[in-house]
């Protein structure tokens, strides 16, 4: 009995050691098949940029309304990127992350990242008188045939957004080499390559402090307050001479 004693005791150990080895060697092979998250991609922190006006020096827009605007639905977006950032590298270095898991926080990303970006452009081109320059009236209507034509389209598009969500944006296509107007159902729908110029928010957070459903008077407040100097640094950043 001592004997066969032993010999259980060296067959479990050596059992034990057959299975400690496979569980070092697929660990392994999980390292090498995912290497550990790591660089700017998967550790980008971002900060909300300020407001580039007084929240309270808008026309036809309360400070109430933009302060909110900011506060709680941009500076909320910036937090959930930054959140969604970190996760995606926990999930990334577990090896028992399922795929369809990992693409739901690329998704996540993807609409944080459009709504971060998009408020920015959004603030960016307020805080201005709404007359466009003589330069940028031109290089719209070489596309367009008029400024007036460009204007009615671009409310046209705004006002068929009014009482759900989603952007009307004014981008150039250097692919076609055109500037057009874009309607966007959200924040991940634009284009492809297309740089963005004038960005008019239609999500009710813009407007309905204010004007409740009143979704014509918001566009009218916002055109009235469009800083066009920098809608054309925009396009002069993409290569375009505003009056070409």
């Amino acid at each position: 009995m001592e004997d066969e004693s032993r010999r259980s005791f060296f067959r479990s150990a050596a059992t034990v050691s057959a299975l400690a080895a496979g569980a070092v060697l697929q660990g392994a092979r999980a390292a090498d098949a995912a290497p550990a998250a790591a660089g700017k991609a998967f550790e980008l922190q971002r900060a909300p940029l300020p407001l580039p006006f007084n929240a309270g020096s808008l026309r036809g827009l309360s400070e109430k309304l933009v302060q909110s605007h900011w506060e709680n639905n941009y500076t909320g977006s910036v937090k959930a990127l930054n959140t969604v950032s970190g996760k995606l590298a926990q999930a990334l270095n577990a090896a028992d992350t399922p795929a369809y898991v990992y693409n739901g926080l690329k998704r996540e990303q993807l609409m944080r990242t459009g709504s971060v970006l998009l408020h920015e452009l959004y603030f960016g081109n307020l805080g201005g008188g709404g007359k466009a320059g003589a330069a940028i009236r031109s290089r719209i209507a070489a596309s367009f045939g008029t400024y007036d034509a460009w204007e009615s389209e671009f409310r046209k598009i705004g006002s068929g957004l009014g009482g759900g969500s989603g952007w009307a944006v004014l981008g150039y296509n250097p692919g076609f080499d055109v500037l057009e107007n874009y309607w966007m159902a959200d924040h991940a729908t634009a284009p492809v390559g297309t740089v963005p110029l004038l960005v008019m928010d239609m999500y009710e957070h813009s407007y309905a402090i204010d004007y409740g459903a009143a979704t014509a008077k918001y566009i009218d407040a916002f055109m009235a307050n469009v800083q066009w100097d920098e809608v054309a640094k925009r396009l002069e950043r993409a290569g375009v001479r505003a009056g070409a």
